[in-house]
């Protein structure tokens, strides 16, 4: 039998059951962090858990989202569940991307329950120098 030493978590339990699981219509939120490294803009998401082809990437004009479900796992009519922490259900997160990222170009890696997208910095948004243009061509004016 397992012992809970969390005091705070029978109010997570009940907050979490008068909400309801999450559904595809009422998602819970997912962690996330988001990074510029190089000429990459990088966001990681956890998703501990859920199986790559229950993972959803869209892009529409500036907006990515990215919604996940996690389903129980298949259970033997024997087995009786002692505790249940692990949250269950949809999640979904969507971000506002700047117009200097490169939206056809991104990238999405799972790996040991985080998603990463890579998303390149466009060309038009990388610093770059000007030239002047050359003294030859001067006119002088006369009046």
């Amino acid at each position: 039998m397992l012992m809970r030493t969390d005091p705070f978590r029978e109010l997570d339990r009940l907050a979490q059951h008068l909400t309801g699981p999450a559904t595809w219509s009422r998602p819970s939120a997912m962690a996330m962090d988001a990074y510029r490294e190089g000429h990459e803009y990088v966001v990681a998401f956890d998703l501990p858990g859920v199986s790559p082809e229950a993972i959803d990437i869209d892009v529409e004009r500036n907006m990515l989202t990215v919604k996940a479900e996690r389903r129980p796992l298949a259970k033997a009519d024997d087995v009786q569940m002692e505790l249940s922490e692990r949250p269950l259900g949809v999640f979904s997160r969507q971000i506002v991307l700047a117009d200097t990222l490169d939206t056809d170009q991104i990238k999405a890696d799972y790996e040991a329950g985080v998603l990463t997208l890579r998303i390149p910095i466009a060309e038009r948004a990388k610093p770059r120098k000007i030239a002047i243009g050359g003294g030859s061509d001067r006119k002088e004016l006369s009046g």
